[in-house]
């Protein structure tokens, strides 16, 4: 007798341990319960993938939402929307918000705020500070929890934890792997007098290679020391690179779209609309993490979406704050770099979903596999569009590609075995809930 199943994926062309190939995926109780061939008669509902990659659900492991607090800028729900309609399966979403999420109880208050109201699955990162260092064992396991994250360079919201000893302390008592903004307070401190007004050019001279590099080279130092694992966000310089290839059993890295695919030049084009945290460089970092990304000393990709009302982002430098959207174009952007032969299919399947699954330990995703929760991001290959403003589902309604032509596009996201956006529409409520890690408490 053969198997039923709830919902069939039938025809497309299936990326997963195996390599790729057309395959049918079943999926029963919002799991995968089956990959290979079945015919249609074996469940109520078939959706015809012919022509279409099905890759294991992306995962955008950095995220700032804005809410509780910034809500006008963007909330759990509309930055979870824009996610979905970007082929987004899941996010961790970042603690600079207000409250700061550094407690328990700010902690389950997104989750409540998120369960059933987020479109995609969900993660939150816990800020570590100087306050709440005794508590972070049991912080960093508490369900929905990404792990901590440690601000060593200001940027938006009110976290900072700029010195060793801070920084060590927090480090001597994590057990999971503790995500860091890596740039040099007091070296940013020191070279404040190089900002230009009115000149957001001047953004990259005055958070220089050199900050970057300096904290970096601290952490590792710590983390050796405290025998603690570190992921380092949003890696922006080649110094960097060269210096983290012999330190990858203690680091790993995070390389954004926007750090990959924009450079200096974008300043003149862009103005304040490409001011960053860390700064978007001159194209001898971006080559260089290119190459990192080829010999695979990258581990992962992340969006780090920050998004600003146009009208905030277009005060005078350096009054205008750092941010951009990212994570509805993190997939279309990164495709198009796949169809212009500088990234391979399963090395982008690797950066988005068994990466992060690898690096944070996530329960049941990651993989297109029997047993796994039926996420997929489905995608053509062939298709070209251009990302325009109108397309952007985030509240700030603005992204730094506006006008860019890109051929790969997701034309349906699943989380869980339900079908949450196809052909650019949202097909049921929201539903999202969160993530399940390893090495989390269960409650």
């Amino acid at each position: 007798m053969s198997e039923t199943y709830d919902l069939i994926l039938k025809g497309g062309t299936v990326v997963n341990q195996d390599g790729e190939g057309i395959r049918d995926v079943g999926i029963r109780n919002g799991r995968i319960a089956g990959i290979g061939s079945f015919d249609a008669s074996q469940s109520g509902d078939v959706i015809d993938c012919t022509g279409l990659h099905v890759l294991p659900g992306v995962m955008d492991t950095q995220v700032h939402f804005r809410e509780p607090g910034l809500d006008h800028k963007e909330d759990l729900e509309s930055g979870s929307r824009a996610a979905v309609m970007g082929g987004v399966t899941a996010v961790f979403e970042m603690p600079n918000t207000n409250p700061l999420t550094t407690n328990e109880e700010a902690l389950a208050d997104k989750v409540r705020r998120g369960h059933h109201r987020m479109h995609c699955d969900f993660a939150f990162w816990v800020g570590g500070t100087r306050e709440n260092v005794k508590d972070i064992p049991d912080l960093e396991r508490l369900p929905a929890a990404a792990g901590i994250k440690v601000f060593m360079g200001s940027s938006t919201g009110d976290l900072l934890v700029e010195d060793d000893d801070g920084v060590r302390d927090i480090l001597s008592v994590t057990r999971r792997r503790a995500a860091f903004h890596s740039e040099d307070e007091f070296r940013l401190r020191e070279r404040q007098g190089e900002r230009v007004e009115g000149d957001p050019s001047s953004h990259p001279i005055w958070r220089d290679e050199i900050a970057a590099l300096q904290c970096t080279q601290r952490l590792v130092g710590i983390a050796r020391e405290t025998g603690a694992k570190i992921h380092i966000l949003h890696l922006s310089t080649a110094e960097e690179v060269d210096y983290l290839i012999d330190h990858k059993d203690v680091a790993s890295i995070e390389v954004t779209p926007h750090h990959l695919t924009l450079t200096d030049e974008a300043y003149h084009r862009l103005g304040t609309l490409v001011q960053m945290n860390p700064p978007v460089r001159a194209p001898r970092h971006s080559e260089r993490l290119w190459w990192a990304l080829k010999q695979g000393v990258l581990d992962i990709f992340g969006s780090d979406h920050a998004p600003h009302l146009l009208e905030e982002k277009q005060k005078t430098y350096p009054a205008s704050p750092s941010g951009m959207t990212g994570v509805q174009t993190l997939v279309p952007i990164m495709l198009d770099h796949v169809s212009k032969g500088r990234l391979s299919l399963a090395r982008f399947v690797d950066m988005t979903s068994a990466g992060p699954a690898r690096l944070f330990q996530t329960a049941r995703k990651g993989r297109i596999a029997v047993g796994y929760d039926a996420d997929f991001t489905l995608v053509d290959l062939k298709r070209t569009e251009t990302i325009g403003n109108d397309w952007i589902a985030s509240k700030c309604g603005w992204t730094p590609y506006d006008g860019k032509e890109v051929t790969g596009w997701p034309v349906g996201t699943m989380v869980r075995g339900e079908r949450v956006m196809w052909e650019g529409e949202l097909s049921v409520p929201s539903r999202g809930e969160a993530v399940v890690f390893q090495d989390g408490i269960r409650k």
